[in-house]
Parts: structure tokens; C-alpha cells; sequence
């Protein structure tokens, strides 16, 4: 009996050691990523493979900015509340400036510049999960 309540404490012990690094980072309620015109925070990031031609439309576009003004955060394509937001799976994008850089808060004002020839965008090779959060 000792034995296995020895054994339960140590498997528990083994449990938490494996948890606890998952939730250390904890959520970021603070601004992070741009969606929908509004700043996100977020919790976490995991790796995921890249999207075959079957799932691609189950990722997202985050836009990562290459210079541009103070202040300017990534870029989501969607957000909670987004019939498009597909739960925070990303693929990653640079955006370089061709033009004068300005604050940009929206996938629809990304595209406008893109049109515009005043950024070029690039796939960076980088997928992952990272949901997006409330600011508080």
C-alpha cells in the first residue's frame, strides 16, 4: 500500500513538472497583435507543421512589420468576433515598406498598401498557434 501511494505521489509529482512549463508564459492581456482594427493580446505559441493545400484555409495571416512606426504591431488577418478567424492558427508574413510607412491596424488597410505597391509581403515558412485575446 505504501508503495503505490509513493507511486501516485511521484506520478503526480511527474504531472505537474510536465504542466506547470505550459502555463508559465501565462496569457498576455497586453497589446500584441493588431486584428480587426483593434489591439489583441494573446497566450502562448506552439509550432505547427506547415498547412497542406486541404487545410490552408484553416490559417490565418499574421503580418509582421520590416521597420515601419513606432507603436505598430503585428497584423492579423481576423479576430474573435470574425466569422474568418480561424482560432489564432497563423501563418507568418514580413511586410517590407516600398512606401512611407504608416500605422496599420487591419488586414483591409494591408491589402489597400499591398495594391498599392506601397509594401511587398512574403510567406516567412514560420505556422503556429497563438489565440488572441481581450486587452485588459
Amino acid at each position: 500500500m505504501k508503495k503505490k501511494v509513493l507511486a501516485l505521489a511521484f506520478l503526480a509529482a511527474l504531472l505537474v513538472v510536465a504542466v506547470v512549463p505550459a502555463f508559465a508564459a501565462g496569457p498576455n492581456f497586453s497589446p500584441a497583435i493588431y486584428a480587426d482594427d483593434q489591439a489583441w493580446g494573446t497566450k502562448g505559441n506552439a509550432d505547427l507543421p506547415a498547412p497542406t493545400a486541404n487545410n490552408r484555409q484553416s490559417y490565418d495571416g499574421l503580418f509582421k512589420f520590416i521597420g515601419g512606426v513606432e507603436g505598430q504591431l503585428p497584423v492579423g488577418e481576423a479576430a474573435p468576433g470574425n466569422p474568418a478567424y480561424n482560432g489564432g492558427r497563423w501563418i507568418e508574413y514580413n511586410v517590407t515598406w516600398v512606401g512611407t510607412p504608416e500605422l496599420v491596424t487591419s488586414y483591409a488597410q494591408l491589402q489597400a498598401l499591398e495594391a498599392a505597391g506601397a509594401v511587398t509581403i512574403s510567406e516567412t515558412g514560420n505556422y503556429f498557434q497563438c489565440p488572441l485575446l481581450p486587452v485588459k
